[in-house]
């Protein structure tokens, strides 16, 4: 990093963690959004992963009438969107009490921080607490919704994060207790996506995972994006034809690899399930079916679970 972060004489609640890459094109109206939440006292922390661009703070700083909000920091070198986050959110502890993931492209709901701040109060602070919401899908000029995130209706688990992801990063919002064992069990293993692997290792823990069924951000599309809504049928058919050619199969293989790592953070009840999908992925196709059938483990949605069974019978998950 080209900057030191340094928190010692910022009094905020809450602190931003937005990863940028290449994003100048839409960071105003995402910075703007995020200045303008009901939710206040909360700063804004810019990671960019060696864009092409520099990013340029004064300019961003202008955008605010009032007190400057917003840190800078530069990565010398690409290290990808998982990292970026992961590692930007180890550099941020104290004074911060909450912790949001932001993109570069999006723009929030005006109560999205006061939503998920009220929801975690709820719980004690001691005990990792995990917020993620749907999102409404919008067109490139962000005006225009298209679509809302799926609605599940199965409650948050460990048993479904094994193999489901319900929550995007740019919606989560994490208490310092979830911060504190994401950062801890990040520092030592690669995982697919930083959003994934809060929800693995937040509910695998026994912590509280929230998911809230009203969206809490305008999630642009666009040609740039990382990873689009993939509501469409040609994007279930890209990711069929991904199952087939054993890209779920070697996500797996990292999460499953970075959950045997950290294999004590895990409740015991989770460490079983833990246990039951290593097994499951090692036996021939009856065994491997039954497993899965006696452990519980289950994606959201029945088209996701067609898919999954598909993926057992054919050993790519």
């Amino acid at each position: 990093m080209s900057i030191t972060v340094s928190t010692s004489r910022i009094s905020k609640q809450l602190a931003v963690i937005l990863s940028h890459y290449n994003g100048e094109k839409y960071l105003s109206e995402q910075i703007n959004s995020i200045l303008n939440q009901t939710y206040r006292s909360l700063h804004i922390f810019i990671f960019d992963d060696a864009s092409e661009k520099e990013v340029k703070l004064e300019a961003l700083k202008k955008l605010h009438s009032g007190p400057i909000r917003i840190s800078l920091g530069l990565r010398e070198k690409n290290i990808g969107f998982a990292k970026n986050f992961l590692n930007s959110l180890s550099l941020i502890n104290k004074p911060f009490k909450y912790f949001a993931f932001s993109d570069q492209d999006d723009v929030w709901h005006p109560d999205k921080l006061e939503n998920a701040i009220q929801t975690l109060k709820k719980h004690p602070s001691n005990r990792p607490a995990l917020y993620c919401a749907r999102t409404n899908i919008t067109d490139e000029i962000c005006h225009t919704v298209v679509g809302t995130s799926p609605l599940f209706s199965r409650p948050p688990s460990f048993a479904n994060a094994l193999v489901q992801s319900i929550g995007g990063g740019n919606t989560m919002v994490l208490n310092g207790a979830a911060r504190d064992l994401v950062t801890a069990s990040a520092s030592c293993t690669e995982v697919v996506s930083h959003d994934w692997w809060c929800y693995q290792i937040v509910s695998g823990a026994g912590g509280i995972v929230v998911y809230d069924k009203n969206p809490c951000l305008k999630y642009r599309q666009h040609d740039n994006n990382l990873a689009g809504a993939n509501q469409s049928w040609k994007a279930r058919l890209i990711r069929i034809k991904g199952l087939f050619q054993g890209r779920y199969r070697r996500w797996n293989d990292i999460n499953l690899s970075a959950l045997v790592k950290n294999r004590a953070l895990l409740t015991k009840e989770n460490q079983k399930y833990l246990d039951d999908i290593i097994e499951a992925r090692n036996s021939n196709v009856i065994k491997r079916l039954f497993i899965f059938y006696r452990s519980g483990i289950r994606r959201q949605t029945l088209l996701g679970n067609l898919g999954l069974f598909a993926g057992l019978i054919i050993n790519k998950v």
